[in-house]
């Protein structure tokens, strides 16, 4: 059997990694899954996506912020999630400390009810 076209197997794994599918759902068109996943792995141990980045970033005179379009959105309940749990956002020093002021004992026994 003749070695797959690499291009045909960089669009299965980009199509896997930008769908967030299991392996098991690539679509046919990209040729086996397990070719597609072996290609993958054995070009991570080789270092090649590495040295793809790197030519990239050098290509752009390091000047490359966002490679991934990618949106993320909330899912529909997540605007409902309940009172009192800190969400930190924030990598800086001062987001690990303890929140400056919380929901004071009479407000839970009110809403407890």
């Amino acid at each position: 059997m003749p070695r797959l076209d690499d291009r045909r197997v960089l669009s299965g794994i980009f199509w896997v990694l930008r769908s967030g599918a299991p392996w098991r759902d690539l679509p046919e068109r990209y040729g086996p899954r397990t070719t597609c996943y072996n290609r993958l792995v054995r070009w991570r141990k080789a270092g090649v996506w590495d040295r793809m980045m790197d030519a990239i970033t050098a290509a752009h005179d390091g000047d490359i912020q966002m490679i991934d379009s990618t949106s993320v959105r909330a899912h529909q309940q997540a605007a409902t999630a309940k009172r009192g749990i800190e969400i930190i956002v924030s990598v800086a020093p001062e987001a690990g400390s303890r929140p400056k002021s919380t929901l004071s004992s009479t407000d839970k026994a009110s809403r407890s009810g």
